[in-house]
């Protein structure tokens, strides 16, 4: 299963004591493949970075996905432009689009855009439903 989690779930995810922490959990125990781009680990380490105030600490979670063999760098040839309220987010479907992800895990109701283009399909997951998905695994 491939999947592209936004900037906002990845925050959830990467803190022992974080109520998500099994989605990382599966990740590090290779249940499921992380989907990246360059602009989306620029985005992950920036956030982390500002949301920490470490840059220690946002290097170590990029350089552990950056290792995972369960990591699959996608390079987008092609812009979908399919959210338009907010098309930062747009990096996360290009991902998802190009890499044949199973689902965009987001938080973030900008996506729910999608629901209304069948072509191309997305599935987009919150973190908590996701998290049920990895609980089956």
């Amino acid at each position: 299963m491939k999947v592209v989690l936004d900037t906002n779930c990845v925050l959830q995810i990467v803190f022992p004591q974080s109520y998500h922490k099994e989605v990382w959990e599966a990740l590090v125990a290779q249940k499921y493949t992380i989907c990246i781009t360059n602009e989306i680990l620029l985005e992950y380490r920036e956030i982390l970075e500002r949301r920490t105030g470490s840059a220690l600490f946002a290097e170590e979670v990029i350089e552990a996905i950056l290792s995972m063999p369960n990591t699959e760098r996608v390079s987008p040839s092609f812009h979908f432009n399919l959210i338009t309220t907010d098309p930062d987010d747009n990096k996360f479907v290009d991902c998802a689009i190009t890499a044949g992800a199973t689902y965009i895990v987001s938080n973030d109701r900008h996506f729910d855009e999608l629901k209304n283009y069948d072509f191309p399909k997305v599935d987009v997951r919150n973190l908590t439903q996701f998290l049920e998905i990895v609980r089956t695994l």
